[in-house]
C-alpha cells in the first residue's frame, strides 16, 4: 500500500493516473453515446432505456460515484501535473517561446478541461435534477416512465441550448483529440511502426463520438426528430 500511495506522489505515478482516468472517462463517454442516440429510434426505446438504467437501482449508483470519483482523481491528478510542470518550467521559457513540436490541443488541455467541467456540471443541472431549462422533466410516456425522449427533444429545440451542447462537444473532441493518444503512450503502447495507426484510430473514434452527440441537437433543432403526439412545445 505505502508502494502505491508513494507512485502516486511521483510524476510517473500521477501521469499513469490521469491515462487510466482518462481511458476509464473515454470508455463511459462512448457508453453515454451509444444510450442517447436510442433517440433516433424513437420514444418508446429511449424511454425503456432510461427506465431499465433506473431499475438497476444500487448498481446505477454504485457506478455514479465510481464514475465521479474517477472524474475526481483525472481532475486532481491533471491540476497536480500542471503545477508541477509550471514549476519545473524556466522563467525565460514560460515568458516567450513555445516548442513547435507541442500540439495546439496539447498546449490548451486546461483550457479544455476547465470547458469540460463547466459543460458536467450544466448537463447534470439540465438533465439530471433539472434545475435548468426544465422543459418536460417531469413528464411521463403513455406507459408511466419518465419521458426522457420529450424532454430531448423540447430542450434541444431551443437554439441557445443546441448550441451551446455543439460547442461543448466541439471542445470534449478537442481535448480527447490530444488526451486519448497520449494515454496509451503513457501506457506504453508507443512504437514507431504503430503510432500512425494509434493516432489515426484515436482520432477515428474522436470524430465519431462528435459526430454522434452533435448530430443529436443538430437534428432536433431540424425537426428530424419530432415530438411524440400530444407533446406539445
Amino acid at each position: 500500500m505505502r508502494r502505491l500511495i508513494a507512485l502516486t506522489r511521483s510524476s510517473i505515478g500521477r501521469k499513469l493516473l490521469m491515462a487510466l482516468s482518462g481511458l476509464a472517462l473515454l470508455g463511459f463517454v462512448i457508453t453515454h453515446l451509444l444510450g442517447n442516440l436510442l433517440v433516433f429510434k424513437g420514444q418508446d426505446a429511449l424511454n425503456a432505456y432510461a427506465a431499465w438504467l433506473k431499475d438497476q437501482g444500487p448498481f446505477l449508483w454504485a457506478a455514479r460515484l465510481g464514475l465521479v470519483a474517477i472524474f475526481a482523481v483525472h481532475i486532481g491528478t491533471g491540476i497536480r501535473l500542471a503545477l508541477a510542470n509550471r514549476a519545473a518550467r524556466p522563467a525565460a521559457y514560460a515568458r516567450g517561446r513555445t516548442s513547435t513540436a507541442t500540439s495546439w490541443t496539447a498546449r490548451s488541455m486546461w483550457i479544455s478541461g476547465i470547458v469540460v467541467l463547466l459543460f458536467v456540471l450544466f448537463h447534470l443541472a439540465h438533465f439530471t435534477f433539472g434545475a435548468v431549462a426544465a422543459e418536460g422533466y417531469d413528464a411521463v410516456d403513455a406507459q408511466g416512465r419518465h419521458d426522457v425522449y420529450s424532454m430531448v427533444v423540447l430542450s434541444f429545440s431551443t437554439p441557445w441550448i443546441a448550441a451551446f451542447y455543439i460547442l461543448a462537444m466541439l471542445v470534449l473532441g478537442a481535448h480527447l483529440a490530444h488526451g486519448a493518444f497520449s494515454s496509451f503512450r503513457t501506457l506504453g503502447v508507443h512504437h514507431r511502426n504503430v503510432n500512425t495507426i494509434l493516432r489515426g484510430a484515436s482520432m477515428l473514434v474522436v470524430a465519431l463520438l462528435v459526430l454522434g452527440n452533435v448530430a443529436i441537437p443538430v437534428l432536433v433543432l431540424a425537426g428530424a426528430v419530432p415530438l411524440p403526439p400530444g407533446v406539445s412545445s
